[in-house]
Order: C-alpha cells, then structure tokens, then sequence
C-alpha cells in the first residue's frame, strides 16, 4: 500500500472510531493506528527516494535540453555568419567583376581610339608620300614634255 492509502486509511480508522460523549474525541484501536503508522514509516523512504530520484531526473532533462537548446542556438548562429559572410563575399565579388568589366571597357574604348589614330597618321603619312610621288611624277612630265 502507498502512504497516501495508509493516510487515508487513519482516516477511516477515526471516522469509524467511537465517539465519546460531549466532545470532539474518538477512541481508536492503539495497535491498528500503530500498526498503519509503522507502515507509513517503512513505506516513506522508498517514496521519498523515488521522489528524489524523479526530482533528479526532471534536473537532468532540463540540463540536457538546455544544453541542446544551446548548441542548437550556436549552430544556428554560426550558420547565420557562415551566411551573411558568404553573402558580403558574393556582393564584393559582384563588385570586383563589375571593376573589372568597366576597367576592360575601358581599355578596350582606349585601345580602338589609339588604333583609329594610329591608322589616321599611317593613311596621313601614306597620302603625303603620294602627294610628293604625283609632285615628282608631274615634275618629270613636265620635264618630258619640254624636251
């Protein structure tokens, strides 16, 4: 039996006990009342240490999910900067391509104007030559002719 049906059961024994006249006094059987109460005592330590063992258990579990809910929360955390660091890393990349790109535009504008003016002055030079060989050619016409 478990002290809480033992309590219950002193109970009993009162309420079925002899009422003595002009007061609130029962008369119980001396041994069924030591009887029940000598149980309660070997009874007690048992559900005392199972009590405890619970209280100790409950601890542990609650150690345990905090702990859990501890690393879970540093997981998440670690996770999160492992994000926002691989995502300051794509932005710069971003902008390290769109340098590059401009930077590559820009001398490829630098690289086509120097050619269109190193084209000019060959196509200056090459007309001024001709213009020089016609001078000669119409020189040495002229000279034919006034022979």
């Amino acid at each position: 039996m478990d002290v809480l049906k033992l309590i219950d059961l002193i109970e009993e024994v009162i309420d079925d006990g002899s009422m003595i006249p002009f007061s609130s006094k029962v008369c119980v059987d001396k041994d069924e009342m030591l009887e029940i109460t000598k149980e309660i005592r070997l009874k007690l330590p048992d559900e005392i240490k199972q009590a405890e063992w619970i209280k100790e258990e409950r601890q542990r579990i609650l150690a345990e999910a905090h702990n859990e809910a501890e690393t879970i929360t540093n997981e998440a955390k670690v996770h999160i900067e492992e994000m926002i660091e691989q995502d300051e890393i794509t932005r710069e990349a971003k902008i390290r391509a769109e340098e590059i790109i401009n930077n590559a535009k820009k001398n490829a504008k630098e690289i086509r104007i120097g050619a269109r003016e190193y084209a000019d002055q060959l196509l200056k030079e090459v007309q001024n030559n001709l213009k020089i060989m016609i001078e000669t050619l119409d020189e040495n016409r002229e000279e034919l002719k006034g022979l």
